[in-house]
């Protein structure tokens, strides 16, 4: 069974799974093997590092003949330019985030680029289609990453903004498997977003350390941050985010600054290791093409085993 909907034909993919675009990880390596499997792959610029984020593009075009993105994430990345930036890169489709969704969306669009924005309220939904994006990423509190301080599960988030808008709706936070894919299509989205399962992944170009503590971790294991400062994050438990829990006084931003020694050092302790509750579900580092292939089958049993129950 093949999937079928305005994902899949907005942004030319044959599963609607995207890559979140997370900061130095949503690069080459691990994009050209998301979008390679059938899915999106996405390329960050949370970085700020454009130089390389512009090399890492051409590098997507040699691992890749499939479609890709990249990801605006507004409160990261100062450059002005940075609009002609994205559009000079020659992809066609955008992520906007952390930031007003009318700063950049008539713009992106004009220039022909199919253009999506990620929202953690329906307050921020509303206004994202208010500013004319084309769809919107549906981020609940249980994903991993930057966060609104004032966190809503997917479970009550997907529904409530379907209920109120019409675009197409990726949903993101606490996705993992088709099972969870299926579900994420029963509350009204269209696709869904997978950070943690990506961070995990065997192409994910992330420390071992890091893709083996979420893969022991349980569904506790993470940590809310930063409720009385803005970004909120939830990252996994350790020393350093058990201290930060429990000094609500502290903005945990401060504590980011050594991130890539966590992140291609596996230092556990030197920054924060942004991972979604997810991770109590992840058992293994696997391909990402494994991955992918394995949510397609399970999507389709899953709907077919509830049909075959509760309407046969």
């Amino acid at each position: 069974m093949q999937f079928n909907n305005r994902i899949t034909k907005m942004l030319g993919v044959e599963i609607p799974v995207v890559q979140a675009p997370m900061g130095w990880i949503a690069r080459s390596q691990l994009a050209s093997a998301v979008s390679n499997a059938g899915g999106l792959g996405i390329i960050e610029t949370s970085s700020g590092e454009l130089d390389a984020v512009r090399e890492e593009i051409l590098k997507m075009r040699e691992l890749t003949d499939k479609p890709f993105g990249v990801n605006i994430a507004q409160a990261f990345v100062r450059d002005p330019n940075i609009v002609d930036f994205v559009i000079e890169q020659g992809v066609r489709f955008v992520t906007t985030s952390a930031g007003n969704p009318q700063r950049y969306t008539e713009q992106l669009k004009s220039a022909g680029l199919t253009v999506f924005h990620v929202v953690p309220s329906l307050d921020a939904a509303k206004k994202a289609v208010d500013a004319g994006v084309d769809g919107l990423v549906v981020e609940g509190g249980e994903g991993g990453g930057f966060k609104n301080p004032r966190e809503v599960s997917s479970m009550v988030l997907l529904p409530l903004v379907r209920s109120q808008v019409d675009v197409p709706i990726i949903a993101a936070g606490g996705f993992v498997d088709g099972t969870s894919m299926a579900a994420a299509f029963a509350l009204g989205a269209e696709g869904v977003q997978l950070g943690t399962r990506m961070v995990s992944a065997l192409e994910s170009p992330v420390h071992d350390n890091w893709k083996n503590a979420i893969v022991n971790a349980k569904e506790t294991d993470t940590v809310f941050l930063n409720r009385n400062h803005s970004p909120a994050l939830r990252a996994l438990r350790t020393d350093k985010t058990s201290r930060l829990e429990n000094e609500p006084q502290t903005n945990a931003m401060a504590e980011m600054g050594r991130a890539l020694e966590l992140y291609f050092g596996g230092d556990m302790e030197s920054s924060i290791a942004l991972t979604g509750q997810v991770c109590g579900r992840i058992d293994a580092v696997r391909p990402v093409a494994e991955v992918i292939g394995e949510i397609r089958e399970e999507f389709f049993a899953t709907i077919g085993a509830l049909k075959e129950t509760y309407a046969g």
